[in-house]
């Protein structure tokens, strides 16, 4: 019996020390099979990036009333109703970080600190000049509606050598002295060059685009930047930019508009520009610009008017079309 108890006795004791054991030492996973490793709770971690002790970055969790409530949730932005369905009609090249304004919506690229695109329509009666709207009370201010981290601020483009350009167009808001103001947010300016670009070939091509509403019912305007690669001295291509401030804005290569307009008889056209950042001879022609709409889309990873309706797209770039 008192042999029987011993030998049990063993047994726990054996199977105690081997519990003790499998506590204080960690088997690991190996390429080539197992290895035990000793494991006494003291290893470092090391993550592939910073551990912070916040998410301040993050969207913070609101109730479903503020959703309701929020000027720029998505229920509003894709309404049936309103002016953004209005802007809108032909579709939304991309749903990301969407801003919608009483006259423009705009695709926010919060790693770029400039928008991916931004959308507007126009008819001659809402291009007409108001007395009681004047740009120069306007001053360009941050987009709030954006996270601090991701915003561009005026400091940025101190000093740059840049402008603060608008891909929304001040003139091209002209129904009240609030849309024209909501042009200013630095959400919709991109660092342009400045003379022989923004104040000279971009210039020419936003009023040429506004004078587009003596001929059509409907003019519908998308804007953007695009940063495309150069070939270098090796031989390969690479997409190279620079960055402006303590944000580092990027500073696009070329920027791009895609234009519908849309004829009394219900028929659309079309016309796509690509214009480099840099200062252009004011003696070249606009449509030395113009390009297939499609390499914009390829360069951007935007779909353009994907609701619009290709039998009644009767010409493009002042070229028919074989969609009729």
């Amino acid at each position: 019996m008192i042999s029987k108890m011993f030998r049990i006795g063993t047994c726990s004791l054996i199977g105690l020390g081997g519990w003790i054991a499998g506590t204080v030492t960690e088997r690991h996973k190996t390429t080539y099979g197992f290895s035990f490793i000793p494991s006494l709770g003291h290893e470092k971690h090391l993550p592939g990036l910073p551990i912070f002790g916040t998410v301040s970055a993050a969207a913070p969790i609101i109730s479903n009333k503020e959703v309701a409530e929020d000027p720029f949730n998505p229920q509003e932005k894709l309404g049936p109703s309103g002016r953004v369905s209005e802007i809108m009609k032909f579709g939304f090249p991309s749903l990301s970080n969407l801003r919608t304004f009483d006259d423009y919506v705009l695709s926010y690229d919060t790693r770029a600190r400039v928008a991916y695109w931004v959308f507007e329509h126009f008819t001659a009666d809402r291009l007409k000049p108001k007395d009681q709207v004047n740009r120069s009370l306007c001053n360009f201010s941050e987009d709030e509606s954006i996270h601090k981290y991701f915003r561009s601020t005026n400091a940025d483009y101190k000093g740059s050598g840049f402008d603060r350009g608008h891909l929304a167009a001040a003139g091209n808001h002209r129904l009240s002295q609030k849309h024209v103001e909501q042009t200013f947010l630095l959400s919709n300016m991109a660092p342009q060059v400045g003379e022989g670009f923004n104040r000279g070939a971009w210039n020419q091509l936003e009023r040429h685009v506004r004078k587009l509403t003596k001929t059509y019912s409907n003019v519908y305007v998308c804007t953007g930047p695009l940063y495309l690669p150069r070939k270098e001295s090796d031989g390969k291509n690479y997409v190279k930019y620079q960055v402006i401030g303590a944000n580092h804005v990027a500073v696009p290569t070329h920027f791009f508009k895609i234009v519908i307009m849309e004829t009394y008889d219900d028929h659309l056209h079309m016309e796509a520009y690509v214009m480099p950042n840099k200062e252009i001879d004011e003696r070249t022609p606009l449509f030395a610009f113009q390009v297939p709409p499609d390499t914009v889309e390829r360069a951007s990873g935007l779909l353009f008017f994907d609701r619009m309706n290709r039998s009644k797209l009767v010409q493009i770039n002042g070229r028919k079309t074989t969609y009729v």
